[in-house]
């Protein structure tokens, strides 16, 4: 029989069971430092895992929300500038402008007989685009005409306005006009800084 054996066979039994429960005590211990150490350690770095996670969800978002708003104020600032394109155009366009006087004639119900584009006139922040016009029609067509161009969206200015030769035509009479109409273009550089309040019509003599 080994030493330790012997040793341990003379113990009471008290002193056995105290010895056990202490074995059991440091497998406990041992358990604990080796399995339950690791799940804190693997916990605590779930934790940190999981901070860093929300912290780059919240950074993602807060991008997402900035992205949206300039996108929001690039679609107001295009949705302005085409706007701003009908006001006053970049280009001369005397086929949209004759176009558009065409159609008012129409809707007035008097005749647009002659037209006669003229140069440009430059000035400070945009330039000016005359058209001589000869127009027939009765004095109530005539008014609904001007009133007409000064709804367009164009900027279209009516001048140096003329009414002749007066003709009967049965209660009414029909008259010829003549009058430069004057539509703008914008300067590209300038464009920006040109104020949009001139819309309408100036019926003037």
């Amino acid at each position: 029989m080994a030493r330790g054996d012997s040793v341990l066979a003379k113990l009471p039994v008290l002193a056995k069971v105290g010895i056990a429960a202490l074995f059991v005590v440091l497998i406990g211990v041992a358990y604990f430092v080796v399995f339950y150490g690791d799940l804190a350690s693997s916990i605590t770095a779930e934790q940190s895992k999981e901070a860093r996670l929300r912290g780059e969800l919240s950074t993602a978002r807060q991008a997402e929300f900035s992205y949206q708003k300039d996108l929001a104020e690039l679609s107001d600032r295009q949705q302005r500038q085409r706007e701003l394109v009908k006001i006053l155009p970049t280009d001369t366009e005397y086929p949209q402008f004759l176009s558009s006087v065409q159609n008012v004639a129409n809707v007035s119900g008097i005749a647009l007989t002659a037209w006669s584009p003229m140069p440009e006139v430059p000035d400070q922040f945009y330039s000016r685009v005359p058209m001589k016009l000869s127009l027939t029609g009765r004095y109530h067509q005539i008014a609904k005409f001007f009133h007409g161009v000064g709804q367009l969206d164009r900027v279209i200015n009516m001048e140096n306005i003329s009414l002749t030769d007066p003709k009967p035509d049965g209660e009414d009479i029909v008259v010829k006009v003549d009058a430069l109409a004057t539509a703008f273009r914008a300067k590209p550089d300038a464009q920006a800084s040109t104020p949009a309040d001139k819309r309408g019509a100036k019926v003037g003599p």
